[in-house]
């Protein structure tokens, strides 16, 4: 019987390689939902490769120019996530969440009780809305496997384990394109520069994460969060080769690491062939870079942003949405040069400092659209002080 799929950002980076992988396979899969923001003529293609008969766009210029020329037989085109409960009649064997940004946690929230397990590529959705997601995922008896690289290892080292027997979580980072530069050169740095990362292919906004080294502290609270974890269990280690992805330590003394090629397929492809006998082309073991692994601590001078990680709460709080929000506008102004890389490190460290932020420390996130109007207060107040 095949395997009924939905597929949420299927025209993103994530959603482009669960395609790739679902394709190969096709005989064992029925995607039955692909969506995307605008991006139609990749979904286009996406469609007719799987035959696929549910769609959703969310840009209503696309949904409704894709709508009036569409030519697919027995299509249905859908504008909205609420249209889900229209697509979506029994539950689902797994869905893929890999929408980006903070538009993500609705679509996130809603597929959950419609899917018997749910893989998220979407650090924002976590970050922010963890109890939410927890909350559904067990009142719904649904399956949740991290896909970020470094989640997806560390829920694989300790798949048999109780999280109460971890003594210690190291995460490891590249140190992005920046890492032998020095200090003054580093705050130099063009869009250009940041973008070109030695070891991954990525999106403009997360390879500039990488480079600031912001996606760590991301990392750093979503383990927080699913794990269950205080800040203190966590630590990360830049590790250039991004060979080893994660390594935990347990109680007992015993210490585990995983290591894969820098190919998020691998990650993709165990999320939906969990526990199933599967094979994934990949490279055989490196020995050169397993013989020189190179682990090193932070430079926080370098690296000024994972200074951010002191000021988190140890809780789900609605302070991580500010910081979501401020580097994410931030981001944007750079990669547009509205300010420089300097002003990007500096204007995020004094504005989640700002008193009126800061107060969300002590406000617990009730709801997505408590989440989604603090998100646009924060970007506009850093629209004020940038441009």
């Amino acid at each position: 019987m095949k395997k009924k799929i939905a597929i949420l950002g299927s025209t993103g980076s994530i959603g482009k390689s669960t395609i790739n992988i679902i394709e190969k396979d096709k005989n064992n899969f029925e995607v039955v939902l692909l969506t995307t923001h605008k991006n139609v003529n990749e979904l286009i293609k996406q469609i007719k490769k799987l035959d696929v008969k549910n769609v959703i766009i969310t840009d209503n210029k696309s949904f409704n120019n894709f709508k009036n020329k569409n030519k697919i037989k027995k299509l249905r085109i859908f504008n909205n996530y609420k249209d889900l409960d229209k697509i979506i009649k029994k539950k689902l064997d797994y869905s893929m969440s890999s929408i980006s940004g903070l538009a993500g946690l609705e679509p996130t929230l809603k597929i959950i009780n419609k899917t018997k397990t749910i893989a998220i590529a979407n650090k924002e959705s976590i970050i922010c809305g963890w109890d939410m997601i927890k909350k559904k995922l067990d009142k719904f008896k649904t399956t949740f496997i991290p896909v970020d690289s470094e989640h997806f290892s560390i829920w694989s080292l300790i798949k048999e384990d109780s999280y109460e027997s971890i003594d210690k979580i190291y995460i490891t980072a590249s140190g992005g394109p920046f890492l032998k530069w020095p200090i003054k050169k580093i705050m130099k740095a063009t869009p250009t520069k940041a973008l070109k990362h030695p070891n991954w292919s990525m999106g403009k906004k997360i390879s500039i994460d990488s480079a600031t080294m912001m996606n760590k502290v991301f990392e750093v609270i979503e383990t927080q969060k699913i794990f269950n974890l205080p800040k203190s269990k966590i630590k990360i280690l830049v590790h250039d080769k991004s060979y080893v992805h994660a390594i935990v330590k347990f109680k007992n003394g015993i210490t585990k690491i995983l290591a894969h090629d820098t190919n998020m397929k691998i990650p993709i492809f165990n999320s939906i062939y969990n526990n199933e006998n599967k094979t994934i082309q990949s490279k055989n073991l490196d020995i050169k870079i397993l013989n020189n692994l190179n682990f090193e601590n932070i430079d926080k001078k370098k690296f000024s942003l994972t200074k951010i990680l002191k000021i988190i709460p140890n809780r789900n709080t609605l302070f991580e949405t500010v910081i979501i929000s401020a580097n994410d506008e931030l981001v944007n102004l750079f990669l547009k040069k509205k300010i420089t890389y300097y002003e990007l490190h500096k204007k995020l460290l004094s504005i989640i400092n700002f008193k009126e932020f800061k107060a969300y420390k002590n406000k617990k996130p009730r709801n997505i659209a408590q989440i989604n109007q603090l998100n646009k207060l924060v970007r506009l107040k850093i629209r004020e002080l940038c441009i």
